[in-house]
């Protein structure tokens, strides 16, 4: 079994790094946050002391991190310190650009880098149900495979280089594209005069009803925004998508209308409540009572 670290464990990568370690590998974790080092630790996993140390000894490196800046500055240590000969599998959520140029440093040291983003949220994440995106060395992902089923049931090889950046984006532009969406379905349905609870039934059993709306359905019938993935994440990911989309002269006019959404959710002070809350606030934009029954 393999001797690896994992950088990273909030939310996504705690268990992420508990399920490698379920199925029989050392895990040795690092983040620069205390709370998550204790979580770790409550959870079974050593902490490392010193990122650098830990670089240098390992043969495997996972990574789960927030943004392009904190990719960038795990890649700095990788060239700095990491193992000549190792791999890094980096499974974050980060620009095309940023991901490209870690695994430049990364190659600088002799270290391989294997992008490896993974669509599904902190629950699906426990439940071992993430799809698993990979682009870079073939070999290394041939080779990691069985480690990336420990996670879900889907792992897709899409290439060479950043394609699997590219895959994450223009998943999570359906995802939140399904949100808006939804919020002006759910408005204009209840302005009509069908009852909340009736419409999330219409909703459910039409042609229309993607995995992503089924699973949200449950909370969002009863109006619970407890975060899975909050606007302020949703924001950053938003960015990206359009960030990404501009460089390849891809219009965007889904995103953008998304965008305007998370902004005014943002600006009411609900940053970190789940993305879907952009429905709540359309609900109030269109003035529908909770009970279904249209104002005015």
């Amino acid at each position: 079994m393999a001797a690896l670290l994992f950088v990273g464990v909030g939310k996504m990568g705690l268990p992420m790094a508990g399920h490698l370690q379920a199925a029989g590998h050392a895990v040795t974790v690092f983040d620069p946050a205390a709370a998550r080092c204790a979580a770790a630790e409550e959870r079974g996993l050593a902490v490392a002391a010193s990122l650098r140390d830990a670089l240098a000894e390992a043969p495997l490196v996972f990574s789960s991190l927030p943004d392009d800046a904190a990719l960038l500055a795990v890649a700095q240590a990788v060239a700095a310190a990491g193992r000549e000969g190792a791999t890094w599998v980096d499974t974050s959520t980060v620009s095309p650009e940023a991901s490209g140029r870690a695994a430049e440093l990364a190659g600088t040291r002799g270290v391989a880098a294997l992008r490896c983003p993974v669509s599904g949220n902190n629950v699906m994440a426990e439940r071992r149900q993430l799809t698993v995106f990979a682009s870079g060395p073939r070999a290394a992902f041939d080779a990691l495979q069985p480690l990336l089923a420990c996670w879900g049931p889907q792992q897709l090889y899409l290439g060479a280089g950043d394609e699997a950046r590219y895959a994450k984006l223009a998943v999570n532009l359906l995802i939140v594209g399904t949100s808006t969406m939804l919020a002006e379905a759910l408005a204009l349905g209840e302005r009509g005069g069908i009852e909340w609870g009736t419409l999330w039934q219409v909703v459910e059993s039409s042609a229309a009803a993607s995995p992503i709306v089924k699973a949200k359905a449950p909370a969002l019938r009863a109006h619970d925004y407890t975060p899975t993935f909050t606007v302020t994440q949703m924001q950053k990911d938003v960015a990206l998508i359009r960030s990404a989309a501009e460089a390849l002269g891809v219009a965007t006019p889904v995103a953008d209308v998304a965008a305007s959404a998370l902004q005014r959710a943002a600006a009411a002070g609900e940053d970190g409540e789940d993305y879907a809350v952009v429905i709540r606030d359309a609900r109030r934009a269109a003035q529908v009572r909770d009970a279904g029954t249209p104002r005015g």
